[in-house]
């Protein structure tokens, strides 16, 4: 999903919403089944703890304690309806990625566009509600800061076309583990997956729940409740928890309201467009193998993996029902 899109209604339509339900619409496909860190599983947590945020350098400010990060409140920068869900948190950074390897980040092309953007890109780990009830962390420690050393995506069409981008960090990753990726296909239509970022620069969020709908050369798309800022997010495989791709982009955001404020927009489970993502076997190749990694795709092969994904799972979506719309925002990025 993406941006706002101006929906106004006819001035009839405020003589009949006197008492306009604010939480009738989500952006999202179905129920809204993104949480927050501190709502899912151990396995989860470890799996956000390797994301990355991206922050303009100067929305990232030295202080005694490392770093503060400069945000909004959510609903009052995006104008929105009351009800919107994480209206009251916090909201900055630009776009998602993930920890693939020592020093090497993963994340969207249209992130990271030129040599000047990484140099005035910040790297941030730690981004998230980690108590229910509590504040998000925005107060970083240095050491989960990073900075740009170089892009090091291979320099071809490729990477332009399918908007993928490996990032050089400034220095070795320290008290995060990189993670895997698949490196042997088989990805089906219908197969559950999951995307870890920070929708429209919220928090961490976990967006479960979602499964495969179509194949594409080079990408397919997926039923995620993600939002702009989740560019670059990591999709996972809900069974193996290992790497098939990098969101990209997706259908539209938020709508306008005739009370005054925009809503999420909501779509059935298998209505829009579906969220586009990169398949990870583009640019596996140039992601080193990790030391674990033999250990982890052979225990995903055997099917073996514990799986806590807060109900994410496979669903059958080969009947007439699970046909999706195809339209003029396919190529929207987040």
């Amino acid at each position: 999903m993406k941006n706002f899109t101006t929906t106004l209604g006819a001035a009839a339509a405020l003589l009949i919403l006197p008492a306009l339900s604010f939480a009738q619409g989500k952006a999202v496909y179905g129920d809204d089944d993104r949480l927050d860190y501190f709502a899912v599983s151990q396995e989860m947590k470890a799996l956000s703890d390797s994301t990355v945020s991206l922050w303009e350098s100067d929305d990232i400010t030295e202080d005694a304690a490392g770093f503060k990060l400069k945000t909004n409140n959510f609903g009052t920068y995006w104008e929105l309806c009351p009800g919107e869900k994480f209206r009251e948190q916090p909201s900055g950074g630009s776009c998602s990625a993930s920890l693939v390897g020592e020093d090497l980040i993963m994340t969207a092309r249209h992130c990271i566009t030129s040599e000047w953007k990484c140099k005035n890109t910040r790297f941030v780990f730690g981004y998230a509600v980690k108590k229910e009830g509590g504040g998000a962390a925005i107060s970083i420690p240095a050491a989960d800061v990073y900075g740009c050393a170089k892009i090091v995506t291979p320099s071809d069409n490729n990477a332009v076309v399918y908007d993928y981008a490996l990032i050089q960090l400034d220095r070795k990753v320290v008290g995060h583990k990189p993670l895997a990726v698949n490196r042997s296909g088989g990805l089906k239509r219908g197969d559950g997956v999951f995307a870890i970022g920070y929708p429209k620069g919220l928090p961490v969020k976990i967006a479960g729940r979602a499964t495969v709908r179509r194949l594409r050369k080079g990408e397919f798309t997926a039923n995620l409740d993600t939002f702009a800022n989740n560019s670059g997010s990591p999709v996972f495989n809900a069974r193996t928890k290992l790497i098939e791709g990098i969101l990209v982009g997706g259908d539209m955001d938020f709508q306008w309201n005739p009370a005054g404020c925009y809503t999420s927009i909501v779509n059935k489970q298998f209505d829009g467009q579906g969220e586009r993502v990169t398949k990870i076997s583009l640019l596996s190749a140039y992601i080193p193998k990790l030391a674990y990694e033999k250990t982890v795709q052979g225990t995903a092969s055997s099917g073996a993996v514990n799986m806590d994904s807060r109900g994410i799972q496979s669903l059958d979506i080969t009947s007439e029902n699970s046909r999706f719309k195809l339209n003029s925002e396919w190529n929207k990025r987040k």
